[in-house]
């Protein structure tokens, strides 16, 4: 990295460059987002090492072999499948015969697959064997590395020392660790062995200077808790208002008990309404009957007297009446 010419590829806001740029004899960053570019410029473009321009990865503005080094990080997967080479041969354009490419992508197997997760803005991810075939066709020699979040334990002597160890383990034992596969593959591509650098330490850790990870982990653990809470809570909330359902539950069935009784009270008192009314409708009906023949026998006699009181305005009954009178006395006498 020392004195070489980097191409820093998707840049984005800028820091990598600007990182770049303290050991770097120039670093030039490209990006599509014209955003990016301006904030970049304003913010890291303060000495003749660093710039940036605008510009796509599938098609950069630099003369061939222009360039000792070029980084592209998680960049490949925000390109399509039919685009991805065109990158890549690009890279191997501007790059010179013994230039290196310094490339990382997500492990598709383990970001997606495994988490069945999708990432909108990953236009096409690789695996691994796709990933090197696709980088075998310019740069056939090809050294891998892998990179993933953990939580360690770290332990460091304050003098020199020699060498890292890595260990794995939980309450019943510890053992050697072994580097699973990661999350991200990151790869150092060459033409040929030859351009290749020397290995690196076999393992690498990193920790931000304010440590950012730490202290989020701390947040999410204080949310979580705070959630758990909220839960506890929220259950107890539920108990009680399970109680008092259930004491609603009884009044209603109390309720309903109560309705019951008085049906059945009501029924019968309708019951004997009934009989009574039926006893006087049979009572008025055999009143009703004597009156009627009352009646009958009254307008019969009151007939015949009409008839009597008839006879009697006669003069039949006036011409008969001395004699009449005459044989009630006789009979009368005798």
């Amino acid at each position: 990295m020392l004195g070489k010419r980097v191409l820093d590829a998707a840049c984005g806001e800028g820091y990598g460059a600007a990182l770049l740029g303290e050991v770097a004899a120039s670093v030039v960053g490209v990006d599509i987002d014209a955003d990016a570019i301006a904030q970049a410029s304003s913010r890291y473009a303060r000495s003749g090492r660093v710039s940036f321009v605008e510009g796509s990865c599938t098609s950069l503005a630099f003369p061939d072999a222009s360039f000792d080094l070029v980084v592209s990080f998680e960049t490949i997967e925000h390109v399509t499948s039919a685009d991805q080479p065109r990158m890549l041969e690009e890279f191997a354009r501007v790059l010179k015969r013994d230039g290196l490419l310094v490339l990382s992508s997500p492990n598709k197997r383990l970001y997606s697959d495994e988490r069945n997760y999708f990432n909108e803005f990953h236009l096409h991810e690789l695996y691994r064997a796709g990933l090197s075939e696709l980088l075998a066709k310019h740069f056939p020699a090809q050294r891998w590395h892998h990179q993933a979040m953990s939580s360690w334990s770290g332990i460091w002597a304050e003098g020199s020392g020699t060498g890292v160890e890595a260990w794995l383990g939980d309450a019943d034992r510890i053992v050697p660790y072994a580097p699973p596969e990661g999350m991200y593959f990151i790869v150092v591509a060459a033409r040929s062995p030859s351009a290749l650098p020397e290995a690196a330490a076999r393992g690498s850790l990193f920790t931000d200077a304010d440590q950012t990870e730490q202290k989020r982990n701390e947040a999410n653990v204080r949310e979580v808790l705070r959630l758990d809470a909220l839960l506890r809570e929220w259950g107890a909330t539920l108990g009680k208002q399970a109680a008092h359902i259930h004491h609603l539950e009884s009044l209603v069935a109390e309720r309903d008990r109560i309705i019951r009784d008085m049906d059945g009270r009501l029924f019968e008192q309708v019951d004997q309404r009934d009989a009574t009314i039926s006893k006087l409708e049979a009572r008025v009906a055999e009143v009703l009957g004597a009156l009627a023949t009352e009646q009958r026998r009254l307008e019969a006699e009151l007939t015949a007297q009409q008839r009597v009181i008839a006879y009697r305005q006669s003069a039949r009954w006036w011409l008969q009446l001395p004699w009449l009178r005459m044989r009630l006395w006789l009979s009368r006498s005798r």
